[in-house]
């Protein structure tokens, strides 16, 4: 959320963000709705300040035996409580549309945002690693899961619906494996380790500025004030609202939860595997620090190159891509996506992504620090997804994989796998499986 004073003086840089993010919202009309709301508010608590000093004054007269003076004064107190239920109705109406414009307002984007209206207008930055030439046929994901026996869609849709999905015995190593990995990389780069609630109240997704425009997206607790995060960015954000906290030092939170998402809008779009599901994992981090722009591209660069790093554990080809204003949620001020190669796909696919969030969820958060002169400011944050699995699996299996359909796994990832299997091998091949 931005400060209303910052919204008056930049109306046209916010109302410029706003139409370029897809948002549906009136500048103009929120600070007509401010200047209206002042006024009534003003008038309000003018008639209180009336009423007080009428009251006073009849227990002067009532003490003083002015019984007359008296009743006129309680008259006057009548007729001003009158005016004030009057005015208080629409004085509360118009705070409340004013309140739910706000919470439709964008966070501006870094001049060094790509203006664009969807993904395809996302700017590449650079490739790291070599896309593999294969000299024979290859299988996708899908046809590697049923070849190993790691993955049963067809049983998982029977379960839960489309887009659901079981992972089974090497798959779930797998899944497990990748995640342990980016756990196990950014404690030993400093960050803070915390389980999270996957349920959360609706107001820690408006804090964090996943609500109210995602609100489809979410799926609810019925009868309950209950939601299912679909990212551990909303409770590792939450952990620290209301609070002061001590940026001296960036705090450094990552967790590993279990995710949901309602996939609303994505009918028929990547519908086959593992690429848009329901539910799905991801190793998040998230980053607390002071307001300052140098600050915050230098984390933003680290949670980045943390990203790409456990990549290249993976030995998996990748591309980074400057997010676009019409790609761009309403909570972020600069976003870069890194897309894994997908050989099923002949194409890159979004595996990772970085926000930069400036004080824009702090403020709903409202969540400070103190400056070098001791005063009260909000902090910055930032998120980086480190991995989300599943997906991760697609581009894992499908450039790993061999002629005969056995899957090397990468070095980095066989301790954590079973007897640190160095390859997948189908059924009725010898070596390990």
């Amino acid at each position: 959320m931005l400060d209303i004073k910052w919204i008056r003086e930049h109306q046209e840089q916010v109302q410029a963000a706003a139409n370029g993010k897809g948002i549906q919202v009136s500048v103009a009309e929120l600070l007509t709705l401010d200047n209206r709301r002042k006024l009534l508010l003003q008038e309000v608590e003018q008639l209180r300040q009336a009423r007080n000093q009428c009251s006073q004054d009849v227990g002067a007269l009532i003490h003083a035996g002015k019984s007359e003076q008296a009743e006129v004064a309680k008259q006057q107190v009548k007729e001003i409580n009158g005016q004030l239920d009057r005015l208080e109705a629409p004085q509360r109406e118009v705070e409340e549309q004013f309140q739910q414009l706000m919470l439709l307002v964008p966070n501006v984007v870094s001049p060094d945002t790509p203006r664009g209206r969807s993904d395809e207008d996302n700017v590449e930055l650079e490739r790291v690693g070599t896309v593999p030439d294969w000299r024979f046929e290859l299988r996708d994901h899908m046809a590697l899961g049923q070849l190993h026996s790691l993955i049963d869609v067809t049983r998982g849709v029977k379960t839960a619906g489309t887009r659901n999905y079981y992972l089974t015995g090497a798959g779930v190593a797998l899944h497990r494996a990748v995640q342990q990995l980016a756990v196990d990389l950014l404690v030993e780069r400093g960050f803070q380790l915390l389980d999270v609630p996957l349920m959360v109240r609706a107001e820690a997704m408006r804090s964090t500025g996943f609500f109210p425009l995602g609100m489809d997206q979410t799926y609810r607790i019925e009868g309950e004030d209950q939601w299912l995060v679909g990212t551990s960015e909303v409770p590792l954000v939450s952990y620290y609202s209301g609070e002061i906290v001590d940026v001296t030092d960036p705090i450094r939170l990552a967790a590993v939860s279990v995710c949901f998402r309602n996939e609303v809008g994505s009918a028929g779009r990547d519908v086959h595997g593992l690429y848009r599901v329901h539910q799905f994992a991801k190793v998040e981090q998230v980053v607390i620090c002071e307001a300052s722009l140098d600050t915050s591209e230098q984390m933003f660069q680290e949670i980045t190159r943390n990203a790409e790093d456990l990549l290249q554990l993976l030995e998996l080809p990748y591309r980074k891509m400057a997010v676009c204003t019409g790609d761009m949620a309403q909570k972020t001020y600069k976003q870069v996506d890194i897309e894994t190669w997908m050989p099923s796909r002949q194409t890159y696919g979004e595996t990772h992504s970085s926000s930069q969030l400036l004080d824009f969820q702090a403020r709903r958060s409202n969540i400070r620090y103190r400056d070098a002169n001791g005063k009260l400011q909000y902090a910055y944050t930032l998120n980086n997804t480190a991995v989300a699995s599943p997906r991760i699996l697609i581009p894992l299996l499908e450039n790993h994989q061999q002629e005969d359909g056995s899957i090397r796994i990468p070095e980095a990832l066989r301790r954590y796998m079973p007897q640190q299997a160095a390859f997948l091998r189908p059924p009725g091949q010898d070596g390990t499986v």
